[in-house]
């Protein structure tokens, strides 16, 4: 009972969770408050990977769609160590932009999210996803070979919190497992990103194929961007969000070929608690 009572509320000397903040693109820093020992990382993920645009031919015996981008590493409702008063740097990645070349050519990679702390060092490294790419085409074949972008790779540093309590913003006691409200909805998960879909070619002059979706963020609870429509005008391949990867342009349609996405930005959400 008294290892509970020094966390109700401030009458009880304990400090109630600190509010939520988003980070959503660049690089800086800030402090760990007085008194609290531990930063709870809500979500966090990478830059995600672009897509390649939808390539057609001239008598070639088929037809190329884009490949999808990879997504970012990712972290979702993990609690870390951290020292009152030091200083955290993070950098937030940003999405790679969509592969523009026909025949042979890349999509952009996403950059990686990134946090440290002056006394506690690195704390995690979550990549981002490669971007799509093609190779050895020619606008009368041959056929270009098409690769999805790579999954980003997450290095976890930090020393993480698995068990004790805490108060939350409305001064309840709560065991820190408790903290299910990320993407995954799951305790103390992280993981590396996903790999891009890649729908080939298809055979024979003028068939239509689709673009290949971009991977999903965060296991599958953000989905990856779609993939163009070869249907009539067809559609541009969509961006991805939230660390997913742009998804791939389509080819035969009526102006030939469509655009892939650009694959999503990272993120990072954060707030601080004094665990015991």
């Amino acid at each position: 009972m008294t290892h509970y009572s020094l966390l109700v509320g401030s009458s009880g000397g304990g400090l109630a969770a600190t509010s939520f903040v988003e980070l959503t693109s660049g690089s800086s820093t800030f402090s760990v408050p007085d008194g609290y020992n531990a930063i709870h990382i809500q979500y966090s993920v990478g830059g995600g990977g672009g897509a390649m645009r939808g390539a057609d031919y001239d008598q070639a015996g088929g037809e190329s769609a884009g490949a999808g981008g990879g997504s970012g590493a990712y972290i979702s409702d993990k609690i870390f160590s951290v020292t009152e008063g030091e200083t955290i740097s993070y950098a937030i990645g940003t999405g790679g932009a969509d592969g523009t070349s026909f025949y042979s050519g890349s999509a952009g990679s996403g950059t990686n999210t990134t946090l440290s702390g002056s006394s506690s060092g690195s704390i995690f490294t979550l990549n981002g996803g490669g971007g799509a790419s093609a190779s050895g085409g020619g606008v009368q074949g041959p056929l270009r070979s098409n690769t999805a972008g790579t999954a980003g790779s997450a290095t976890i540093s930090g020393s993480a919190i698995t068990s004790g309590i805490f108060s939350d913003t409305d001064d309840s006691v709560k065991n820190v497992n408790t903290n299910t409200s990320g993407p995954t909805a799951t305790f103390n998960d992280s993981s590396n990103g996903a790999v891009g879909s890649n729908n080939g070619n298809c055979s024979g002059d003028n068939c239509r194929i689709g673009g290949s979706n971009g991977a999903d963020s965060y296991g599958t609870a953000v989905s990856g961007g779609a993939g163009g429509s070869s249907s009539g005008a067809g559609t541009n391949g969509s961006a991805g969000t939230r660390g997913s990867g742009g998804g791939g342009g389509a080819a035969q349609v009526n102006s030939g070929s469509t655009a892939g996405g650009d694959g999503g930005n990272g993120e990072t959400k954060y707030r601080f608690l004094q665990v015991i």
